[in-house]
């Protein structure tokens, strides 16, 4: 195994090769367990192992893999000679789309010699693209946890039940209709997750499975249950939430030891009298005690309709004909009328960061909201379906407007949006009507105008200043075409300040724009309010301008002398065939068109501060935000009492969906392997209205045992938006300009090692831990620490079948947000020492693994356990204490008898 560790360029601190278990998690390799998923060619250095120590290697028993790799399907053949492999993970997710969400594997079959794996008790083949399940795994006669979860499986095979050795279940999140009869022969089950599929009947043969603890079939499209679930006699959970239930038998009742039966969000008018009495039943989300409604009902009430109130761990409901409202956590609404579907259907939402390359904004546009996916895409409703979406007030109410925006799949289009303020939260949420689902989003746009133009011609004005109009004679068009109005207020301050000229006045800015292709026939007559301070009776026409600008506002043409001006008292009116930017400058300099694109551009623009802030309790733990100026002090004074750190960066300026990175120096550094992590650089798109942080563990190789480390985090900008103005993207290239500000960052001195004398851990302040007994086995603190790593999301779930409560999970993620791995050791350490002294606590935390899904640590920590009970048996034989104890057992049994 040195020579692997060597391939793999893994060397402890003492330059051994392989790590030993208690720092399994800690590098990809250790004794005879292969973890390459952690690499993004994790595939590539399996082959290369295979090729240079094949010996060794088939030795492994214990490997992980990303199915993200694109040598997936090479590294698959090999597998089988593996003949020693006990547990294989072959799992997708450790790739991102372009939306920022976790991309499926590659994996859609497995090698027909892969049933040749007797000895693998665990294979993990989540968030792939399997559409039936390989028919080599009812070859494998060892395996007891399987997960499948995440997949596209429409079926299950007819001979499943042939799995006899099966323990644990999970098909969740498939699309999965119905279940062979043959499941009822899985005798030695315990787990079974169907959850999030599309089942409409079980068979009765689930209530063969006398030895299932767990049961959960929420998330489908279920209208009734067999009676026989009141068979399985060691059930201890049963979750039914959100399906189509409209009776559940009373016998379910009597199921001994039943902890948790849960009916929430399902249809049901009336509940056995037996059920009601359970003390541990939830039936929240029902319409209990509505009777049907007639037919000659109205169809148009809302009083009747069905509503789901959804958790944030939740991710889809089902909506049915008979329509529903639903809750986000997230506060987003749904109502769905009765008829809007014809059939069940399964709802998929989730909430995306926008990404500048995906999420076009235009000029002057102001994002409000994350992007709400809703799937499936494109499908048509029979009648239309409200959403209200919550957003950040914009600081610009007057000359702005708040509209909710779809993406087609081409381009984003603005729906028709109205707005309004909860009364008690005082909370803004913006509605909209849809008969399809796609992408949405809030923003904040110029006040837009439009009317349609007939042959006759017409009249449209602005809402924002009615003083700007625009007239269209008769003739004006053959066939009718629709017009858009946009007007920007500038006022004199802004001018004056950006131009540095206290006799530059300018009107409103006007953007016309029409869905039309071709010019007008006849000229359109525009009407402007002259700028401040000037009228007809002082107007020097000699100092006036009109300047026309391109779509983009990149160019702004003077073209006083093309058109002809006439004024009045308060108005200058000109011609013209076709539409753009249009503005009314009035100045002393003869050539304004640079100026006017120096104003445009920093109009766009935002001052914003870095900061950099240290939490108190633990300075490896650092705050980096991107603040508005205005906003600067409110948010120092908010963190004033947890955090410590510099005074905030001088200002700069910046785009709306301008990228920018933080890169830490002076012997700082981040995990790099983290999916908004560029080069060693966090990654950040700053939005003026949505919160521009990330709270990270920083980390430092240099030695800080004798002395403190004085680093820096400096910003710089990234790639610049397609809108930015040609002028501000050429100031923008070459290192230097690149850079944006510098913060210092201090880590002070370490203390010694907790081996050596107890002191605080990742944030922790923990004496040495020893879970368990001698005889048992030892869980030490290291391995804590190397569990710790291997368990990534599903820290909530184990969590809280370790015992934990929903509110300390929940307190435990707010106090640590935006940072996975303080979540875990706050809530792996918080159990530990509550449970020192339980002599079971090993078992406890096994057994909380395997019902989290996490065979494949549970595995590793019995191993762990194993290796200290062998010890410790072999101390015992050395001191020649075990015949003793033998001899005085058999003492004991004499007296006995």
């Amino acid at each position: 195994m040195q020579k692997m560790a060597e391939l793999l360029g893994l060397r402890d601190e003492c330059g051994e090769g392989t790590l030993g278990a208690p720092a399994l998690a800690g590098s990809c390799l250790a004794d005879n367990r292969l973890n390459l998923d952690v690499y993004p060619d994790g595939c590539r250095r399996f082959l290369q192992l295979f090729k240079e120590q094949q010996g060794e290697l088939v030795q492994v028993e214990f490997l992980r893999l990303s199915s993200n790799d694109c040598l997936l399907d090479t590294t698959l053949d090999n597998l089988p000679h593996l003949k020693h492999l006990k547990s294989l993970v072959l799992k997708g997710g450790h790739a991102r789309d372009k939306f920022g969400s976790y991309q499926h594997g590659s994996l859609t079959s497995l090698p027909p010699d892969f049933g040749n794996l007797r000895c693998l008790t665990h294979l993990d083949l989540s968030f792939n693209r399997l559409s039936t399940l390989p028919s080599c795994i009812l070859h494998l006669p060892s395996l007891r946890v399987l997960l499948v979860s995440h997949n596209c499986l429409v079926t299950l095979p007819e001979d499943f039940g042939c799995l006899s050795k099966l323990t644990f279940f999970s098909a969740m999140k498939n699309q999965l209709k119905d279940l062979p009869q043959s499941i009822g022969e899985l005798s030695m089950l315990q787990d079974l997750d169907l959850s999030e599929n599309a089942l409409e009947l079980l068979p009765e043969e689930v209530g063969n499975l006398h030895n299932c603890t767990e049961l959960d079939l929420s998330g489908n499209c279920l209208s009734s249950i067999p009676d026989s679930l009141a068979n399985l006699k060691s059930l201890r959970r049963l979750h039914l939430h959100s399906n189509l239930l409209v009776t559940v038998p009373a016998s379910l009742a009597s199921l001994p030891n039943l902890s948790r039966l849960d009916l929430q969000n399902n249809c049901l008018r009336a509940i056995p009298a037996e059920i009601q009495a359970l003390p541990f039943v939830h039936v929240r989300g029902n319409p209990l005690g509505e009777t049907e409604p007639s037919p000659q009902a109205d169809k148009s009430s809302t009083r009747r309709l069905k509503r789901h109130f959804l958790a944030s761990g939740e991710g889809s409901f089902t909506v049915t004909s008979e329509g529903c409202r639903v809750v986000l956590a997230c506060g987003i609404h749904f109502y769905f009328p009765p008829g809007a579907a014809s059939a069940p259907l399964r709802i998929h939402f989730r909430s995306l960061t926008p990404d500048p390359q995906w999420v076009k904004l235009r000029h002057h546009d102001v994002l409000l909201s994350r992007v709400l996916e809703l799937q499936p895409h494109g499908i048509q409703f029979q009648q239309e379906v409200q959403i209200w979406m919550p957003y950040i007030s914009p600081q610009t109410p007057h000359q702005h407007e708040v509209v909710v925006r779809t993406f087609s799949g081409q381009s984003w289009n603005d729906l028709k949006t109205r707005v309004k303020q909860k009364r008690r939260s005082k909370k803004c949420v913006a509605h909209c009507c849809v008969l399809h689902f796609s992408w949405f989003l809030v923003v904040s746009r110029l006040v837009q105008n439009e009317c349609k133009v007939p042959a006759e011609g017409t009249l449209l004005f602005s809402s924002v200043d009615p003083n700007i109009k625009v007239i269209f004679p008769p003739g004006v068009t053959e066939e009718p075409r629709s017009v858009k109005l946009q007007v920007l207020p500038v006022s004199a301050e802004e001018i004056q300040e950006i131009t540095a000229q206290a006799e530059c006045r300018a009107s409103p800015l006007l953007y016309l724009s029409q869905d039309s292709m071709v010019d007008f026939l006849k000229p359109v007559r525009i009407q402007l309010p002259l700028p401040p301070g000037v009228t007809g009776l002082n107007l020097d026409r000699s100092r006036l301008h009109i300047l026309h600008g391109d779509l983009e506002g990149q160019t702004w043409n003077d073209i006083t002398s093309e058109v002809v001006l006439e004024f009045t008292h308060l108005y200058a009116m000109f011609e013209v065939t076709h539409f753009s930017w249009y503005w009314l400058w009035y100045t002393t300099k003869t050539y304004i068109g640079g100026i006017a694109k120096k104003v445009y551009e920093r109009l766009r623009l935002y001052q914003v501060n870095f900061i950099a802030l240290q939490r108190k309790r633990d300075p490896e733990q650092v705050l980096l935000q991107c603040v508005p100026k205005h906003k600067v002090d409110p948010v120092l004074k908010k963190l004033q009492d947890r955090y410590r750190g510099p005074e905030p960066s001088d200002m700069v300026e910046m785009f709306e969906g301008e990228q920018f990175f933080a890169a830490f120096e002076r012997g700082i550094s981040i995990d790099m392997d983290r999916p908004d992590c560029v080069d060693g650089r966090l990654s950040f798109i700053f939005y003026s209205h949505l919160k521009n942080m990330k709270e990270i563990y920083v980390t430092s190789p240099v030695d800080r045992k004798g002395q403190a480390v004085k680093g820096q985090v400096s910003f710089y900008r990234g790639a610049v938006p397609d809108s930015i103005p040609e002028d501000a993207s050429r100031r923008r290239k070459g290192p230097d300009s690149l850079w944006l500000a510098t913060l210092p960052i201090k880590l002070p001195q370490l203390k010694p090692r907790w081996d050596e004398n107890p002191t605080p851990l990742y944030g922790f302040s923990f004496p040495p831990l020893n879970l368990g007994n001698a005889e048992t086995g030892y869980l030490t603190q290291a391995n804590l620490l190397s569990i710790a790593r291997r368990v990534g999301a599903d820290w909530q779930s184990i969590g809280l079948n370790l015992g934990l409560t929903y509110q300390q999970i929940e307190r435990i993620g707010y106090n640590n947000r935006e940072d996975l791995n303080k979540q875990i050791l706050d809530m792996l350490f918080s159990w530990a020492q509550q449970n020192s002294e339980d002599p079971d606590c090993v078992s406890k935390l096994i057994r909380a693994l395997k019902e989290s899904g996490r065979q494949d640590i549970a595995d590793e920590v019995e191993a762990i356990v194993e290796l200290g009970r062998q010890k410790y048996s072999e101390s015992i034989r050395r001191l020649g204490l075990e015949q003793e104890s033998s001899t005085e057992d058999s003492a004991i049994a004499m007296i006995s008898t």
